[in-house]
């Protein structure tokens, strides 16, 4: 029998996967660091699970290399390669008690009864399930389903840990939950996570890095942070959180640098968010709640309010600022800020450092 992998640090180099004329995967390089929570996000058919797949040993690639700790495994069988995987519908027996559910992997590794009885207890200890090792998987919630998955998933302490849409069947209360207890349980056994969603706000909650994907490319590696501050294309803009994108170009002026959109108007830029020439074609990016909207300036570009959505912590403004253009507000819902009425005009500022020029795609 082959040796069995103990890992923790993960790379794929010129990953790829190809489908007849369509390519999945398109030649990826990424490390992922021991210990680290790193995202792979992105829209449906960018290539994220498919790249899972791959690193879990049930996809074959069409090209490049996968290694653990400097090692390939690139054509290793799945069950030689010590890594757990959680799925989207977590895939438990539903004719075996949770104990057995979570034995599972150890007595397919031959490991002793004892061995057996005080692994899933301190795994199901975990999880935070104790006592309900009896239960069948029809007599849990989805919640704790979910945590007999990721339970059998560690119960075998592997050096990674590979979780594809965790989360996607659980009710938005219970998946606030459970990115808790995700993050607790990573931050107390250290395992490395590569965890697959499309869903931008646990990509954003819970990762140390983020691996935007795009058709079958990484658009943008980095912390949330980055790619929501610095987005590196129109793409990354857009789907990282709400934007409002204005296509015109860069111009110079006395009084600094300004961006003159399509339409005609001027907004504020500050001095060089990037390297930009003048005349040059780009998007400017402003986020919509770094936009202060205010009705006595005398300052700022002028506009007319047309919907108002109140949404709970905050409320949601389109603000019609020329013909053809435009602009998305929103603003936090407390007593010190009034709130507009369709039809008022008002007035739109923001700091010129919140103004971010990324590349036209």
């Amino acid at each position: 029998m082959a040796d069995i992998v103990r890992q923790g640090q993960l790379t794929l180099a010129r990953l790829t996967k190809r489908y007849a004329a369509t390519t999945a995967v398109d030649a990826i390089d990424l490390e992922v660091g021991r210990g680290e929570f790193l995202t792979l996000l992105g829209p449906s058919g960018s290539g994220k699970t498919t790249t899972l797949m791959m690193v879990a040993g049930f996809t074959p690639p069409s090209g490049g290399e996968i290694l653990v700790d400097d090692r390939p495994i690139t054509g290793m069988a799945p069950e030689h390669r010590n890594i757990g995987v959680v799925f989207q519908n977590y895939a438990l027996f539903p004719h075996m008690k949770v104990f057995d559910n979570v034995a599972f992997p150890l007595k397919m590794r031959g490991r002793p009864p004892a061995e057996v009885r005080a692994q899933v207890g301190r795994s199901l200890d975990m999880v935070r399930l104790t006592g309900l090792a009896d239960r069948l998987p029809r007599q849990l919630s989805g919640g704790q389903q979910q945590r007999v998955a990721l339970a059998r998933a560690l119960v075998f302490d592997p050096g990674l840990l590979l979780m594809d849409e965790p989360l996607g069947a659980l009710d938005r209360n219970l998946r606030e939950q459970m990115k808790l207890e995700i993050k607790r349980i990573h931050s107390a056994v250290g395992v490395t996570v590569l965890y697959v969603t499309h869903d931008q706000e646990e990509a954003l909650t819970m990762s140390d890095r983020i691996a935007l994907m795009n058709r079958g490319r990484i658009a943008q590696l980095g912390t949330a942070e980055d790619l929501y501050e610095r987005p590196v294309s129109r793409f990354v803009a857009s789907f990282i959180g709400e934007s409002n994108l204005f296509e015109g170009r860069v111009e110079s002026s006395d009084g600094g640098a300004v961006f003159v959109h399509g339409a005609g108007s001027r907004l504020p830029l500050s001095p060089g968010p990037r390297a930009f020439r003048p005349g040059e074609s780009c998007t400017l990016m402003v986020r919509p709640e770094k936009i202060a909207l205010g009705s006595d300036a005398t300052d700022g570009l002028p506009g007319t309010v047309e919907t108002v959505v109140y949404v709970g912590e905050f409320t949601r403004y389109r603000v019609r600022v020329a013909p053809e253009m435009m602009i998305n507000v929103k603003t936090p819902n407390t007593h010190a800020v009034a709130r507009a009425k369709p039809g008022d005009t008002v007035r739109l500022r923001w700091a010129a450092a919140d103004a971010y020029v990324v590349p036209s795609d």
